[in-house]
């Protein structure tokens, strides 16, 4: 792993959390994405070397929605970047973690993304991240 790629932040509502986080971070978020087969709409804000993603879910039954019934909002994932997620995958596998996403898939922000299950990472969500290349 390389980095902290960001943090994800589940919010009922995107446009009221972009006036916090912007008043907060005194700027406005650069980005915002639909990502259909996750059933979220995300907002990206740059803090110095570090980014924030906010996501609301589209659906009910998008992970966001189920996350924010059961925990409210808050801190959904953290993520980090990786050279190569299909050989990362591979290797935490080898070590026994048990992901969610046994292939690399698209997400948002240009990004190949898949996540570890929370219960093999002490409670939290582990997102791995890739650039696509252009």
């Amino acid at each position: 792993m390389k980095k902290i790629e960001h943090i994800g932040i589940a919010v009922k509502n995107i446009e009221a959390s972009n006036d916090l986080f912007g008043k907060l971070f005194d700027k406005t978020h650069y980005k915002t994405e639909a990502v259909e087969s996750e059933g979220v709409l995300t907002s990206f804000f740059k803090v110095g070397p570090n980014k924030i993603e906010l996501l609301q879910a589209t659906n009910a039954e998008s992970p966001i929605a189920k996350f924010i019934e059961k925990k409210g909002e808050g801190i959904h994932h953290i993520a980090f970047a990786v050279k190569d997620i299909k050989a990362e995958i591979e290797r935490l596998k080898g070590e026994g973690f048990r992901m969610i996403h046994e292939q690399p898939k698209r997400g948002a922000d240009n990004k190949l993304i898949a996540f570890l299950h929370p219960k093999a990472t002490n409670g939290v969500l582990i997102e791995l991240c890739q650039d696509i290349d252009k």
